[in-house]
C-alpha cells in the first residue's frame, strides 16, 4: 500500500507539473475562463473558517469542505505549499476531525443526506492520499479503510432486485438512488485505483445499478427506476460512472449524449442546476468528441456571466460555498488534475 502510495504521489505531481505548466499559460482554456476559475477559488479561500468548515447550509457537513478541496486540487494547487496549500489542508483536517470512531464521515450532515456527505469526503480523502505530509498521510490511512468499508457494507444492506448495487440517504437505507450511487461509486473507484481493498465485484454491481437506471428510449439517466425525475441533472452522472469505471464508449453512455445533445440548454432551469452541470461537464469529458465541444462552449459563455464580484455563484440550492465549489470542478475538466477523472487520451482521435 506505501509503495503504491508513493507511486501515485509521484506520478500525480509529475502531472501536476507539466499540466501547470502547459494549461496554466492559457494553451487549453482561454483566459477569462482561467480567470473565472481563479475567482471562484479565491472566493472559497476567502469564506473558509479558520477550522477548514464554511458558512451557509451545509457548511459544517464536511461535504463542502471535500468539494472546496477538490476545486482547489483540480486547477493544480497541492496541500501545504502555494497559493491554496493551507486551505487545502485545512479541509483535509476538518474532514478528519469530523470522522467517527468507526470512520463515518457523515454525522455531522444536518439533512438526510448523510451518506452523501459520507461519499464525497470519503473520495476527496482517497484522491488526496499520497499527496500529504507524513503525519497527515498517517491519519487518513486510519480513516480511509473505515470510511471504504462503510461504503461497501451500505452497499450490502439487503435490497430489493431493483436496488441492489446501490445506496442512498442513510447507512441502512434498504433502497437506492442514481444521484447517492454517483459519489459512492466515484470514491470506491478512487481508493481501488490508489491501491485500497475495494472487490472488482463491489464496482461490478453499483455499474449495474447504474445502468438499470437508463431510459434507453429517452437516452436518459434517472434518480430512480420507473421514473424520469432530474433525468437531466442526472444523465451526466450515468456518463461519468459508466467511463471512469472503465466501460468506455458504452452503449448506454452513447444514448445518453444524444439526449443530453437535446436537452443541456435546460440545466440552466433546473432545480440543483449546479449538480447538474458538475456531473454534465465531468461526463461528457469523459467521452470528447463534439458533444463536448458543444457543451464547453455553451457552458463558458452561459455560466461565467453569472458569477459575483466576489467569484461567487449564487444559485437556488444549499449554498454559495456549494455551488461555487461544483461549477469550478465543471470549469476545470480540461486541466486533468484530480486522479479519479483522468481521461483515456484516445478518446479524441479519428
Amino acid at each position: 500500500m506505501k509503495t503504491l502510495i508513493f507511486l501515485r504521489s509521484s506520478i500525480v505531481s509529475a502531472c501536476l507539473l507539466f499540466c501547470g505548466a502547459v494549461f496554466g499559460q492559457g494553451v487549453a482554456v482561454s483566459d477569462n475562463v482561467d480567470q473565472s476559475i481563479e475567482r471562484g477559488l479565491t472566493y472559497l479561500a476567502n469564506v473558509q473558517y479558520p477550522n477548514g468548515a464554511f458558512p451557509q447550509n451545509h457548511g459544517e457537513a464536511g461535504s463542502i469542505s471535500a468539494l472546496a478541496g477538490m476545486a482547489w486540487l483540480a486547477k493544480g494547487y497541492t496541500p501545504g505549499s502555494g497559493k491554496y496549500g493551507e486551505n487545502i489542508n485545512r479541509s483535509i483536517d476538518y474532514i478528519l476531525s469530523i470522522a467517527t470512531k468507526d470512520g463515518f464521515l457523515g454525522e455531522k450532515e444536518p439533512g438526510n443526506g448523510k451518506m452523501y456527505c459520507h461519499s464525497i469526503c470519503t473520495l476527496f480523502l482517497s484522491e488526496i492520499s499520497g499527496m500529504v505530509d507524513e503525519m497527515r498521510q498517517k491519519r487518513i490511512d486510519a480513516v480511509l479503510p473505515l470510511a471504504v468499508k462503510i461504503l461497501l457494507d451500505a452497499q450490502n444492506v439487503r435490497k430489493s432486485e431493483r436496488d441492489k448495487g446501490g445506496w442512498r440517504y442513510q447507512r441502512n437505507s434498504s433502497d437506492s438512488d442514481m444521484s447517492c450511487t454517483g459519489w459512492a461509486l466515484m470514491a470506491l473507484r478512487s481508493s481501488r485505483l490508489n491501491g485500497g481493498r475495494v472487490p472488482s465485484d463491489a464496482i461490478d454491481r453499483a455499474v449495474a445499478y447504474v445502468r438499470r437506471q437508463h431510459n434507453e428510449g429517452e437516452g436518459s439517466f434517472v434518480y430512480q427506476l420507473g421514473g424520469e425525475s432530474y433525468a437531466v441533472t442526472l444523465t451526466g452522472a450515468g456518463i461519468l460512472c459508466l467511463e471512469l469505471c472503465g466501460k468506455h464508449n458504452d452503449p448506454y453512455s452513447r444514448r445518453a449524449v444524444n439526449y443530453l445533445m437535446r436537452a443541456y440548454p435546460e440545466l440552466l432551469h433546473q432545480g440543483n442546476r449546479s449538480y447538474g452541470m458538475y456531473y454534465t461537464a465531468q461526463g461528457l469529458f469523459q467521452l470528447g468528441g463534439d458533444g463536448w465541444k458543444v457543451f464547453e462552449d455553451w457552458m463558458y459563455r452561459v455560466w461565467i456571466p453569472r458569477q459575483r464580484a466576489d467569484g461567487s455563484w449564487v444559485e437556488e440550492e444549499r449554498s454559495a460555498p456549494y455551488n461555487t465549489a461544483l461549477l469550478v470542478l465543471a470549469f476545470t475538466v480540461p486541466y486533468r488534475q484530480l486522479p479519479i477523472y483522468q481521461r483515456d487520451e484516445t478518446v479524441d482521435e479519428d
